[in-house]
């Protein structure tokens, strides 16, 4: 079954964004993704809705981070993006007369409406700015453990 891997390339995309002093075109955005410009457009069509991003037309244009990454959850991302489907599985049937797969129809709809909820409620207490600070630990950690080769090497 094929993941939907929206979200977390909006994500990359975004923090890529914010590495930037320059619009990104959609053309990059894009590359990046590894999908359409078209299909860029699109999604981030919701995310200016919302005023998370704005475009530029013409020649230097492109999208830009139009508010602060620390008001920005996962949670603000996943709902302008139209609120995909967090869970793979599901019923068998939606309305079955089988009083047996009405009795597991209810144990697993209440399992999944519980796992989304905690989902949903870990995607609000997640910021792009920790998202951020995070790829620059990495970053910063990468950076020392090459100097650290460095030196031995030399």
């Amino acid at each position: 079954m094929r993941q939907d891997s929206k979200l977390s390339g909006v994500l990359h995309v975004l923090l890529h964004m914010a590495q930037r002093d320059a619009p990104a075109t959609s053309e990059m955005l894009a590359r990046a993704m590894q999908t359409n410009p078209v299909v860029i457009r699109q999604i981030m069509a919701g995310l200016r809705e919302r005023g998370y991003v704005r475009s530029e037309k013409g020649h230097g244009g492109g999208w830009t981070l139009a508010c602060d990454l620390s008001t920005l959850t996962l949670r603000d991302v996943y709902e302008a993006l139209g609120e995909p489907s967090l869970l793979a599985m599901g019923n068998r049937t939606e309305a079955p007369g089988c009083l047996v797969e009405q009795a597991v129809n209810a144990a697993l709809g209440r399992a999944f409406d519980e796992a989304e909820a905690m989902l949903l409620s870990r995607f609000a207490s997640v910021t792009l700015a920790q998202l951020r600070d995070d790829f620059q630990n990495r970053l910063a950690g990468r950076r020392r453990s090459y100097d650290l080769e460095a030196v031995h090497a030399g």
